[in-house]
């Protein structure tokens, strides 16, 4: 496949990356000082939102299995990008019915585009090395959109807060300039859907497969070890290293870290197989990580390391485990299904961090901005994912040899 082709499908990637990341690490602490609203309640129903969310993703994925996928994506992406302008532009007053709504348009068009957008790489791609390549370049340049939604706030306005707010107008002339040069440059692939199974049978096919089930498993137990620091960051910048005008330059030397090992990864999978880069990388992770419980205030430098360190390992974990579900899903000839019950699993594990990490920071008497709590959002910013990450590590291991499909 020529390169060409790779990059203008993968550009989409950025503009969906650079929607998501304000979502998933900014809107907890901009709704709780913009609003007001509490930690206990923004975590109630952040958990809501996310699960309803979830629980739609994979009958998305199902139907992007019997439409075409780009058609699905035209309709999807004009709604993500009004409910993404709605969410940071709040209205005075009523600020929860109009976090609900929002949100909720929001999830649906990321997740119809997201499946859709996973599917149609799947059935572009001719066999596994070509979907690697796919995903990479898809993630890739969603790193870049990551970097570009971390950096812009603190650029676009001294204020994060308002920061954010301008950047949601940004979002929709990046979908249409990356939606049109996929569009006219990369055909629906030989996968092309038509089939017409009910939904239902479709994800019971998929979560039958022996191979994907264990995959997923590694999948859900290190999406917690990733979650929780996504949610927590900007409060453990502000408030344990008291470096809040630092948060944006951390998020994207996290990122273009990164970005940049991703390439690393691919040929390090395609010579010593993906689930020993993998497995790799996350121990390249356990090992940056590792000291950030013992951090304090002003300690930038030693976390700017630890965030370099651990967004190296992050080009393994946008990479290869998306590019094996690929290779899963086509074999099954259920792409769109698989892929849907995969971002369920993504968002619920979005939805977990959110719905048990906040209120139990409430009840502990943590406050953003404050001087209690501080010690339990130590132990759920940088010790719980260690656990997680070491769990989700020894399984890929142990299920090494059923989960690495060559060519």
């Amino acid at each position: 496949m020529p390169n060409g082709t790779v990059l203008a499908y993968g550009m989409l990637g950025l503009p969906l990356a650079f929607g998501a990341l304000p979502v998933y690490v900014h809107l907890p602490r901009y709704y709780a000082e913009t609003t007001g609203m509490g930690l206990a309640l923004l975590g109630i129903l952040l958990f809501g939102a996310r699960l309803l969310d979830a629980l739609v993703d994979p009958w998305l994925g199902a139907l992007a299995d019997r439409l075409p996928r780009r058609r699905m994506l035209a309709f999807a992406l004009p709604v993500f990008a009004a409910g993404f302008m709605a969410l940071f532009n709040p209205p005075a007053r009523g600020a929860v019915p109009w976090l609900l709504g929002s949100l909720t348009l929001t999830y649906l068009g990321f997740s119809a585009a997201t499946v859709a957008y996973q599917a149609w790489g799947a059935a572009v791609g001719v066999d596994s090395n070509e979907r690697t390549r796919l995903a990479a370049a898809r993630e890739g340049f969603g790193l870049l959109g990551v970097v570009l939604a971390a950096a812009l706030p603190g650029v676009l306005a001294q204020d994060l807060s308002v920061g954010t707010e301008r950047l949601s107008w940004l979002l929709p002339p990046l979908l249409v300039c990356a939606a049109w040069a996929g569009f006219s440059r990369v055909g629906p692939g030989a996968g092309s859907p038509g089939a017409a199974d009910p939904v239902a049978p479709g994800i019971r096919r998929v979560l039958s497969d022996g191979a994907f089930r264990r995959l997923l498993a590694v999948f859900i137990v290190n999406g917690l070890a990733a979650a929780l620091p996504a949610t927590l960051f900007l409060f453990f910048v502000a408030d344990v290293l008291a470096a809040d005008s630092a948060s944006a330059v951390l998020l994207a030397l996290y990122f273009v870290a990164g970005a940049a090992s991703m390439p690393v990864w691919v040929r390090l999978a395609a010579r010593f197989g993906r689930v020993r880069a993998w497995a790799l990388a996350m121990v390249l992770a356990m090992a940056a990580f590792a000291g950030t419980s013992l951090l304090g205030k002003g300690d930038v430098a030693a976390f700017a390391g630890i965030c370099l360190l651990s967004g190296l390992a992050l080009g393994a974990d946008l990479a290869l485990p998306v590019a094996m579900a690929a290779d899963l899903g086509e074999r099954l000839g259920r792409t769109g299904a698989c892929f849907g019950v995969w971002n369920f699993v993504a968002k619920l594990n979005l939805a977990l961090a959110a719905g048990l990490a906040l209120p139990l920071l409430d009840l502990s008497g943590y406050r953003p901005g404050g001087n209690a709590g501080h010690g339990a959002l130590i132990f759920a910013y940088a010790l719980m994912p260690l656990g997680y990450k070491l769990l989700a590590a020894t399984m890929l291991w142990r299920w090494r040899d059923s989960l690495e499909i060559r060519p």
